[in-house]
């Protein structure tokens, strides 16, 4: 090895002793005739002296230089110490510096407080990746990836690897090609996910599976999406919904106990699709904070407003806060942006609705929408009114803006929940159909059944998503193994029994040979391990993200390739543009 000790390791205990060390220039200092460097590599920092009885040209060294130090270990001067820092009581008094590799002037500092653009960042990845922040970061990322391992495999639960090239399958983004060069005019899709495959392997007898998997998906992106991406994948067999998230709590425990040493307070709590949509305006709600929305279409349709008595649903917000007019105005334009009319307002004075749309209610309206609201002396009551599912999720949007605004949430507490009973079934306004509203093959409750042939949009499915401060960190299902009732769900959003064989007969022939019961999720570890570093951007967990034009800046990627290579491939490109 090329070093004794690393930069991380050396203590008071190694005073006097000789060692070799081996990393980066993070910081020079010159006091007339000496310098002192800090020596960073992956596991902390060490102060090095150099003066003229050192073997080497020091006077020449700059930031991000690659050193061999070879030296001894001193105790640093009283005073001089540095706190919470493991190397903080000594530094290397060297004898010898051998030049490694030396560095040009790095264009973005390799330093946590000078952050540089996002586009520098990624084009410069390997510095950026070079600083003690990042570093950390994907130190947790490995430890997440290895308690999730050890926790499956103690629960019986077999990693197996699915295919990266597979036949193209709708679910629900668009998907990567790749030719097949023996196979002219045939290709490859990379897979959205393992999903049909994992349920094959519970045809094929493998009770537990999980991946750590990869997923390509070729849709638009933001914070919380790249076009690769990881994800927590498992599947059980002879299960029901109650185990696997006994399964999922733990393994959620033990990852956060085993990477930033918290404990996990199990079981989460639950509520419906529908309990979620009607308190917080969305299937994610952040918990860490109250402004629960209130049903108050009733009154709003007695009053003598007219938007308020033609609006299927009126949705209330009451909040500890007084807000002035400009704020007001920019709370509405913002909320208009989500399809309603508008957002209505009064202000509790002392029992009494005043201002906004205070005078459209009487006396009495005013007072039991107080009580409804729970509201206090200077609070702000909002008002939406349209369309259900309009007046919920503007209200959902409201909700989270003012949590933010007003400082209502505490970014130290982590609050999960299960969100179960989604429909199987949701309208798209857009299209004017029927389309999964979660997963296309996710068993149907039994006593919904019922109205597959009649009203599929009452049907409730045994599906579930795991939510993590408001961000979706897993989603799954009890699947459905029945082919002959998967067919019939296929059936009502368009897809005949030929397409259904077409696109998914591989799946549908292999459960008709005796298929388990099984039931599965996929939890989104690039989003987990984000939220546990303290991020929101997934890009600050992957080591080589892609820009917001799925691009590359450091390799260049995607790029042109050769006419040769085309023709090998069967392909021709369109130079139009």
């Amino acid at each position: 090895m090329l070093r004794t000790h690393t930069c991380g390791e050396l203590t008071e205990k190694q005073v006097n002793k000789s060692t070799t060390l081996c990393g980066w220039l993070h910081a020079r200092r010159d006091h007339g005739g000496m310098v002192f460097i800090d020596l960073r590599d992956r596991y902390g920092m060490t102060q090095i002296v150099f003066d003229k009885s050192c073997s080497g040209d020091f006077e020449k060294l700059r930031r991000e230089d690659c050193i061999q130090v070879e030296g001894t270990v001193k105790k640093r001067k009283t005073g001089k110490e540095l706190k919470g820092m493991k190397t903080g009581k000594i530094e290397i008094h060297a004898k010898k510096l051998i030049m490694l590799n030396e560095s040009q002037t790095p264009p973005l500092e390799v330093d946590d407080r000078i952050i540089a653009t996002d586009e520098l960042r990624l084009q410069y990845r390997y510095l950026d990746l070079r600083r003690p922040i990042m570093q950390k970061q994907f130190q947790l990322r490995h430890k997440a990836a290895q308690a999730t391992r050890d926790y499956l495999s103690k629960e019986n639960f077999l990693e197996i690897e699915t295919p990266l090239l597979v036949r193209e399958t709708p679910e629900g983004a668009r998907d990567y090609l790749v030719p097949s060069r023996v196979n002219p005019g045939k290709f490859y899709s990379l897979p959205q996910s393992p999903q049909l495959y994992k349920q094959t392997l519970m045809v094929s007898g493998f009770d537990r599976y999980f991946q750590l998997a990869r997923c390509l998906r070729d849709e638009d992106l933001r914070t919380d999406r790249q076009p690769e991406f990881t994800q927590i994948d498992l599947e059980m067999s002879f299960g029901e919904q109650n185990d696997l998230f006994t399964i999922l709590e733990g393994l959620v425990k033990h990852i956060v106990k085993k990477t930033i040493n918290t404990d996990v307070k199990t079981p989460f709590k639950r509520l419906t699709h529908h309990e979620s949509m009607e308190k917080y305006g969305n299937d994610k709600p952040d918990l860490r904070f109250g402004l629960p929305l209130i049903d108050v279409t009733t009154i709003a349709k007695s009053s003598s407003f007219e938007k308020f008595k033609l609006a299927e649903r009126a949705t209330l917000l009451c909040c500890p806060h007084t807000f002035n007019r400009k704020e007001l105005d920019s709370l509405n334009e913002r909320i208009q942006k989500e399809g309603v009319s508008g957002l209505g307002y009064a202000k509790n004075v002392k029992g009494k609705l005043e201002t906004g749309i205070a005078k459209f209610f009487t006396p009495k309206q005013q007072k039991d929408l107080i009580k409804l609201a729970k509201s206090k002396d200077c609070d702000t009551l909002f008002f939406i009114a349209d369309k259900p599912t309009r007046s919920l999720k503007a209200g959902g949007v409201l909700r989270n803006i003012l949590g933010k605004k007003l400082k209502l949430i505490d970014n130290k507490v982590f609050e999960y929940c299960w969100i179960t009973d989604f429909p199987l079934f949701e309208y798209n306004e857009d299209t004017q159909e029927l389309e999964p509203a979660h997963h296309l093959f996710t068993m149907p409750k039994k006593d919904a059944l019922k109205y597959l042939g009649t009203e599929p949009e009452k049907i409730i499915a045994q599906c579930y998503d795991l939510v993590l401060n408001g961000v979706e960190l897993g989603s799954g299902s009890v699947r459905n193994h029945d082919s002959a009732l998967q067919k019939k769900i296929m059936a009502v959003i368009g897809i005949s029994t030929k397409d259904a064989e077409k696109k998914f007969g591989f799946l549908l022939e292999a459960m008709s040979y005796g298929g388990p019961p099984h039931l599965g999720i996929a939890l989104g570890f690039d989003r987990l391990v984000t939220l546990l570093c303290g991020h929101n951007d997934i890009r600050e967990v992957i080591a080589f993200p892609k820009n917001k034009k799925a691009e590359s800046p450091m390799d260049g990627s995607p790029s042109k390739v050769s006419d040769e290579q085309l023709k090998t491939l069967h392909l021709r490109v369109n130079d139009e543009d």
